[in-house]
């Protein structure tokens, strides 16, 4: 991506902002759909929130389909230093309703099913090392 001046990071910021809020829709209607409480609702949709506008826009504003490819970082490194609640269930919770979400949005043709086949993969085979990465952060390790 070329570089952006402020005001045109500032610019595409909110316009992934807005996408994002249309996919939230989506996200948000289908766990309804499912029955899920009003509390379960509210923990994923902030969960994927969080990632989507402030994770993904943090550096250059990311499109919904980057992040997929963005949890190495996201919970190997990001989430367990820059964000308080952190801690091993907050991990898997959270990759719990990135799942959620963008099995939505491959419902909704979205994205591809490569892009979510990617990100199951890497929850699966990452997470032991996020629980770690974790576990050392909070024991004073680093």
């Amino acid at each position: 991506m070329k570089e952006l001046s402020y005001e045109e990071y500032e610019l595409e910021c909110k316009k992934r902002e807005e996408e994002n809020e249309i996919y939230l829709q989506f996200f948000e209607d289908d766990l309804k759909e499912a029955g899920l409480s009003d509390k379960t609702i509210k923990n994923h949709y902030q969960n994927v929130e969080f990632y989507l506008n402030t994770y993904l826009l943090r550096e250059e504003p990311k499109e919904m389909v980057e992040g997929c490819y963005g949890l190495e970082m996201y919970f190997g490194y990001f989430f367990i230093r820059k964000c308080m609640w952190s801690s091993s269930a907050t991990i898997k919770s959270t990759a719990a309703s990135l799942k959620k979400f963008y099995k939505c949005m491959l419902k909704y043709h979205k994205i591809e099913e490569k892009d979510y086949k990617y990100l199951c993969f890497n929850i699966k085979e990452s997470m032991e090392d996020w629980l770690r990465e974790c576990q050392k952060y909070d024991e004073g390790l680093y």
